[in-house]
């Protein structure tokens, strides 16, 4: 397993929110597969830097691609770069402690209103982590620069924007009830966004049962009463940005009212009206959904950002599959489901590489030896960290973490986690 950071476990170490532990318990799955005797981590080591897909091919008979979507979509509207407005994306890997993103900054501390655009369980995290009090924070494993920073908020109401209507909501039904949990937060929902068209409500009553829980919730959140609780989460629907206004950072945000149609196949669709509203805030954070980025001479659909395949083979341009070239996760499908999805997609696409061995599609590499590998990395003076390595990590993380009753306090830079990893080191695997 070659990865570009010292740290295994992809989104559940970066991505996955400090408030959701047992989530990140799948943890304990993986750590079962790292040990058996066939795995091997090769941390610190990029595709394309410090190996070639060449090369990759050349060392080892079957290639899976498993690198998800590390980037973000654009609103695409004017205002969109100004300070103050940012990807939720790099929000999450801020507060996470990813090592690419631990030098950011946030207007959290002059800034009394937060909006979050989007409607998915990604909006709901950067929601909590903006609406939650420090003392709940200072519990988790978040980052100790985003602890810091978070401390000074002056942030009292996030304001979350859905461009489709309530029973059209993306988040999942526990996010939601979630929020209505929160110690000092009163959670707003006005009565008018809740109505629901002749289509909404045929679509509620024929479709999954999670959908009108969620709406249930919503409807719970309009009828109660505010109890003047110090922050506000208001969640809005049926409004998109068009504008982002300010001089030189963010200023407010401009919205259309939007109504519900149905395209060709019946589906509902927003479409925007010329009404308008503005919302005055300091900081807008976009959550609109994750994007694959291209890897180093990889098939790549731009369109689609994905690795272009059929149930997990690479094709290559022409639509013909690239044998012994497979891909899983984000980067297969999109950024769609949640880590258990993954676990059908893998099995697709583990499926199909058994095919094609079964076969005889897949021509053995070259050089199958793994000192061939380790001996091409030397030469770059590329130094992989291993899994021991990551376990020394993994036990300083923890236990600072329980110096302070807190799951772990992560280490966000490379030249620490390497230094951690390496001292007193007796040679590896």
């Amino acid at each position: 397993m070659f990865e570009r950071l010292p740290t295994p476990f992809g989104l559940v170490r970066v991505g996955v929110a400090p408030d959701h532990q047992k989530i990140k318990s799948v943890i304990t799955q993986y750590e079962a597969v790292a040990a058996h005797d066939g795995y091997r981590l090769l941390g610190c080591v990029e595709l394309g830097t410090d190996i070639t897909r060449a090369e990759l091919r050349r060392h080892f008979d079957v290639v899976v691609y498993a690198v998800g979507a590390a980037s973000d979509r654009r609103l695409g509207i004017p205002g969109e770069d100004l300070a103050g407005s940012h990807a939720a994306t790099e929000f999450v890997a801020w507060y996470n402690g990813h090592p690419d993103h631990r030098e950011l900054e946030y207007e959290v501390a002059n800034c009394s209103r937060a909006v979050v655009v989007g409607n998915g369980n990604v909006a709901m995290d950067v929601t909590r982590m903006l609406a939650r009090t420090h003392d709940d924070l200072a519990k988790t494993d978040m980052a100790d620069h985003a602890l810091e920073a978070l401390r000074h908020s002056t942030v009292e109401e996030v304001v979350v924007l859905g461009r489709r209507g309530a029973a059209q909501a993306a988040f999942t039904a526990p996010e939601i009830k979630e929020l209505g949990a929160l110690d000092g937060v009163d959670v707003v929902v006005h009565e008018d966004e809740l109505e629901l068209d002749e289509a909404s409500r045929a679509a509620l009553e024929v479709g999954p049962t999670s959908q009108r829980k969620i709406y249930d919730t919503l409807r719970t959140f309009a009828d109660r009463p505010p109890t003047g609780a110090p922050r506000r989460i208001v969640l809005r629907f049926l409004v998109s940005p068009v504008e982002i206004l300010g001089d030189d950072r963010v200023e407010a945000v401009v919205v259309a009212r939007n109504r519900l149609e149905a395209d060709e196949s019946g589906a509902l669709r927003a479409r925007g009206t010329d009404a308008r509203e503005e919302i005055p805030c300091g900081l807008v954070l976009r959550a609109v959904g994750y994007r694959g980025t291209p890897l180093a001479d990889v098939p790549f659909d731009d369109r689609g950002g994905v690795i272009p395949n059929e149930r997990g083979r690479v094709i290559d341009a022409d639509g013909a599959p690239i044998h012994g070239e497979y891909v899983v996760g984000w980067i297969k499908r999109g950024p769609t489901g949640v880590i258990g999805t993954n676990r059908a997609d893998a099995r697709e696409t583990v499926a199909e590489i058994l095919d094609d061995l079964a076969a005889g599609r897949i021509t053995p590499c070259d050089a199958p030896d793994r000192d061939g590998v380790d001996h091409l990395l030397r030469e770059r003076e590329c130094t992989p960290l291993t899994f021991a390595h990551w376990r020394r990590i993994d036990e300083h993380e923890r236990r600072r973490g329980g110096e302070s009753a807190r799951p772990r306090v992560k280490l966000t830079s490379l030249e620490e986690m390497r230094e951690i990893a390496t001292v007193a080191s007796q040679p590896d695997d």
